[in-house]
């Protein structure tokens, strides 16, 4: 029979495997809620309990990647039983049981959308921090973490730590995006806070600027460009911009952070510059043949 011990041994397990904090989270709170669900014992459930349990979100209106997020977590927690606890439980999350997903093109910006985004920036502090996401890729998390011990401008390069999957990696910086944060941390100030952007007014000034802080600056200047925009947007147009630039997959990944090259692969199909280059080009080796 699973005890609470076993959740918390599983708990450990977790932190063991070097999760971000937010995965643990993440992944005990989808646990918490379907063992507060299923109506049988944790070692009874079988593939058709699993099977009501995605009729019951689907009726809670759950998105298919937060649906996927909650049987990952099950999965995964039956594995641990299996293979650490050598209980004698069977995996009833089978492959196959995860909710197909959409796969939308990425969304960007197009020049003159971009053009019209950072034309209505008056912020030092904000210029700085979407030119980073714009010219660098850096999520909006990773930007709210920058630290100044982070920076390296005099190589025009930016390390991040504990990115998203808790991995570290290395980004360079444009002369532009570096002018705009040179600008900025020049009025910043000394304070002795070790995050790069801080609030600069009301009763949490000074403090480190949080992700709905970025988010909401992001819907301001987006409504006053009249662009639909987003933190995200940014990332993706740096994307689509270097791989029309003939950057090398590889390379994209590497500087995004991208676990999978399938993750990067999808801007190739908004790439259409591009694509059309390419076209135009084997097309006229064809035609000299």
């Amino acid at each position: 029979m699973v005890h609470t011990d076993s959740i918390l041994n599983y708990r450990r397990s977790l932190k063991r495997r070097n999760c971000s904090p937010n995965t643990l989270r993440s992944y005990l709170n989808n646990l918490k809620h379907f063992i507060k669900w299923v109506p049988v014992p944790i070692e009874s459930v079988a593939y058709k309990d699993i099977l009501d349990y995605i009729d019951y979100l689907y009726r809670k209106g759950l998105g298919p990647k937060t649906m996927n997020c909650h049987l990952n977590s099950i999965r995964v927690f039956y594995h641990y039983l299996q293979y650490e606890e050598q209980a004698d439980v069977q995996n009833p999350v089978k492959r196959g049981s995860m909710v197909r997903l959409p796969e939308p093109l990425p969304k960007y910006l197009k020049d003159e959308e971009v053009e019209q985004f950072f034309r209505v920036i008056k912020s030092r502090r904000d210029l700085a921090i979407f030119m980073l996401m714009l010219r660098c890729g850096l999520r909006v998390e990773e930007v709210v973490n920058l630290t100044l011990r982070a920076l390296d401008l005099p190589r025009l390069q930016i390390f991040v730590f504990n990115g998203k999957g808790a991995k570290d990696r290395v980004v360079y910086i444009s002369n532009d995006a570096s002018d705009a944060l040179v600008t900025y941390l020049k009025t910043r100030g000394s304070s002795k806070a070790k995050h790069v952007f801080l609030v600069e007014k009301g009763i949490c000034r000074g403090k480190s600027i949080s992700v709905r802080g970025i988010q909401k600056r992001m819907e301001y200047y987006a409504g006053k460009a009249g662009i639909k925009a987003s933190c995200h947007r940014l990332r993706h147009t740096m994307a689509t911009q270097l791989l029309n630039a003939d950057a090398d997959l590889v390379t994209i990944q590497d500087l995004l952070g991208h676990r999978q090259l399938k993750t990067t692969q999808r801007y190739c199909r908004v790439s259409n510059l591009k694509v059309q280059r390419d076209y135009h080009r084997a097309m006229q080796a064809v035609m000299e043949r």
